[in-house]
């Protein structure tokens, strides 16, 4: 028994004993109430092995048998206790949870943070005082957890019973949202070795949740319905951790980042959206993003099943040619790469095909499988030869009670053949979402293939993201993370010229230009570069320069510089009368090239990131951008190209030099670094455009954004 003036420190034990308990207390147990109903009839259902305690301040007997006033009065030591008690009731409920030596609790009861700011308080309180009990907290307003692996539930609405071989760990914020997939995991014959719902996360949080997890051997994929992330840099620790031990992470979030309300003016606020800040973390930590429960439950059941593939794309084949179709376009959709066989390989599937049939990929076997199953088997085993095919796939309904012939038992030996000799992961999947029960398991397993009812969408869309995780994975091995830089002495540049020259001696090239206060001076400077020239207004107060008429481009010969040189001191001097002028920037024109937009942005949950699109008016028009937290390595810089949809103007469009993209990587590096180096204060530093021309790249114009006001601009 503990000692009421000696809380035990909240240790990673404290957490086993909670959700692999021994004995368990139902606090509040009583027979009218639905929620200790259904959790009595839960630890019946699993076969709850140790000691339950009843505890109801009335005593009496419920469910057979006679209930302790209290937990201490039990005389025995108690890991957890399920809290089904009034909020009014907490403090003392806590002093008896002490005395008898509680380690963890499950809170039901609501009327806490989710209320508003008194309900805030009250878990706070509620909250210190588990912490100076030394007890851990789920909840409150949770559902509970069920640990399917030990047979032992604390939750309060029905579960069914735990299934054979489970793989998946579910975790979530809301527990209806848990209820409602453990329903759809049963129908898919998923097998979950944990839920955990964490409700208001007064203590336990999703990360707590995901590092415990990590530890355990069942679980092979962990999926997550998150509302939102209360402690980034523990969860980013934590997905970082399952990833080490070998488990994906799978999520499905609702809600959205505030960066863009939050960024003031910044036109990479602006781009981010709201949900985009979110998006890139789980790009570059390698998560696996979903959108429906669907592919929630689909999804991290293949990676439990199948894992991350490293391979080029995915091969199908079926005996409909309309199934091959769907799948083409649904795949292409989805950026899911279908590759062209080699030649070798199109020429061996010839010599097995019949004659009606024609060797690609996606493989229509037509008909002729109906009558030689064994197709099946042999046209799998060559199409794994191809170098192209990182993982195989196979259009094919498990039944879900046998029929009289055997003939879906005889097509599935066959997949199943073919599947052994491939050495690659393979799939068989359902064309449409169908329900796979005991039966529909037992046989795919038999006969050795992996089977999902998923239907071509969702499993597509799993097979999308095992994929890219493997392409994820392979970048790792080869990047290095970039550390950030210290802070950078002298002030902050705030003028576009002390922006670009901040940038150049951080390593980042920049257009060569001079500062220019006459028009003479203007005449001189363009006459010396020899070449068509830009002038742009050089002003502390205005931002958008183009927006005061405070840009002439391609100027060419004495006149037209001096003509261009009061053009912008008087069209600016009408337009922002009260700017302060610094004077005006001449700089060499450059007329060919990709013009890039790079900007980074503090958002105010996740820190640093940094975005990359199409630049000049085409970053607002077309919103075309990638983003990731900061650091960044160039593999990372690389990734985002390929994001981008008007990538292939990086790679000569229409005759246009060839962006060398491993050059434009690294300056893209060296601006997140410059970026960085800048600190906290700094809102936003925007280069628009980043010109890419071949190998040459260059900063043309720079922007910054403070949070405070800067007293030296």
């Amino acid at each position: 028994m503990q000692n009421a003036t000696a809380p035990r420190p909240q240790t990673k034990a404290s957490l086993e004993r909670l959700f692999n308990p021994r004995s368990i207390a139902l606090v509040g147990a009583t027979e009218r109430s639905i929620w200790s109903t259904a959790a009595y009839d839960n630890l019946m259902r699993f076969g709850f092995s140790g000691k339950l305690h009843f505890i109801n301040p009335k005593g009496g007997t419920f469910f057979g048998a006679p209930a302790a006033t209290s937990c201490a009065a039990t005389g025995e030591e108690i890991d957890a206790a399920l809290l089904m008690v009034p909020e009014s009731k907490m403090a003392e409920v806590f002093d008896d949870l002490e005395q008898a030596g509680v380690c963890g609790s499950v809170i039901l009861s609501a009327g806490f943070a989710e209320v508003g700011e008194s309900g805030a308080d009250r878990q706070r309180r509620m909250a210190d005082a588990a912490r100076a009990a030394g007890i851990r907290i789920l909840g409150p307003n949770c559902l509970g957890f069920a640990n399917f692996v030990a047979s032992t539930p604390i939750w309060t609405t029905p579960l069914r019973r735990p299934m054979a071989n489970p793989n998946v760990a579910l975790v979530s914020q809301s527990g209806s949202v848990a209820s409602q997939l453990e329903q759809f995991a049963y129908q898919q014959r998923v097998g979950l070795t944990h839920m955990i719902s964490t409700g208001n996360e007064a203590d336990i949080d999703v990360a707590d949740a995901i590092e415990y997890l990590a530890r355990l051997p069942e679980p092979k994929a962990i999926a997550l319905f998150l509302e939102s992330v209360r402690n980034p840099a523990r969860f980013i620790d934590a997905v970082k951790a399952a990833g080490a031990a070998g488990k994906q992470v799978v999520v499905l979030k609702v809600g959205s980042s505030e960066a863009a309300a939050r960024a003031a003016q910044a036109h990479t606020g602006s781009l981010v959206g709201d949900d985009r800040v979110f998006d890139a973390m789980c790009r570059q930590v390698g998560i696996s993003r979903v959108h429906s429960m669907e592919e929630l439950v689909v999804t991290a059941d293949l990676f439990a099943r199948l894992g991350p593939v490293r391979g080029k794309g995915l091969a199908v084949s079926a005996m409909s040619g309309g199934l091959c179709e769907i799948v083409t376009d649904q795949a292409e959709a989805g950026g899911i790469p279908i590759p062209q066989l080699a030649e070798q390989t199109t020429g061996a599937l010839r010599e097995t095909l019949p004659a009606l049939a024609t060797p690609a990929n996606p493989l229509d076997l037509t008909g002729a499988a109906m009558l030689q199953p064994e197709l099946i088997s042999r046209t799998l085993a060559t199409l794994a030869g191809d170098a192209s095919v990182g993982i195989l796939g196979f259009m094919f309904e498990a039944p879900l009670k046998e029929d009289k012939r055997g003939a879906a038992r005889m097509f599935i030996k066959h997949v199943g053949e073919g599947f052994k000799t491939t050495g690659k992961p393979c799939l068989m999947m359902s064309s449409t979402f169908s329900a796979v029960n005991a039966d529909a398991r037992a046989l795919t397993e038999e006969c050795g293939v992996v089977y999902s009812g998923g239907g071509v969408r969702h499993c597509l869309s799993a097979i999308g993201h095992l994929l890219r995780r493997g392409e994820w994975e392979a970048r790792q091995t080869r990047a290095a993370v970039v550390a950030a830089s210290a802070q950078v002495a002298g002030g902050r540049p705030a003028t576009e010229r002390q922006v670009l020259d901040y940038l150049a001696a951080q390593g980042v090239p920049v257009v060569p230009a001079s500062i220019v206060d006459s028009a003479d001076e203007a005449v001189r400077v363009a006459a010396s570069l020899g070449e068509p020239v830009a002038l742009k207004i050089l002003s502390p107060d205005i931002a958008h320069k183009t927006e005061v008429g405070g840009v002439v481009l391609n100027v060419r010969g004495n006149d037209a510089v001096r003509t261009a040189y009061d053009r912008i001191m008087a069209s600016v001097s009408a337009a922002r009368p009260e700017a302060r002028i610094s004077g005006v920037i001449v700089s060499p024109m450059r007329t060919t090239g990709v013009e890039l937009f790079v900007g980074t942005l503090h958002d105010p949950q996740w820190g640093p990131a940094i975005v990359v699109g199409l630049g000049g008016v085409f970053v607002e028009a077309l919103k075309d951008t990638s983003m990731r937290l900061l650091p960044i390595s160039e593999q990372d810089a690389l990734a985002m190209f390929d994001e981008l949809r008007g990538r292939a103007l990086l790679d000569g469009f229409r005759g246009a030099a060839a962006v060398d993209r491993q050059a434009l990587a690294r300056v893209v590096v060296d601006i997140g670094q410059a970026a960085l180096a800048l600190g906290p204060d700094l809102v936003s530093l925007e280069i628009n455009p980043l010109l890419a021309d071949g190998v040459r790249i260059e900063a043309l114009d720079g922007l910054t954004e403070w949070s405070t006001v800067n007293e030296q601009a």
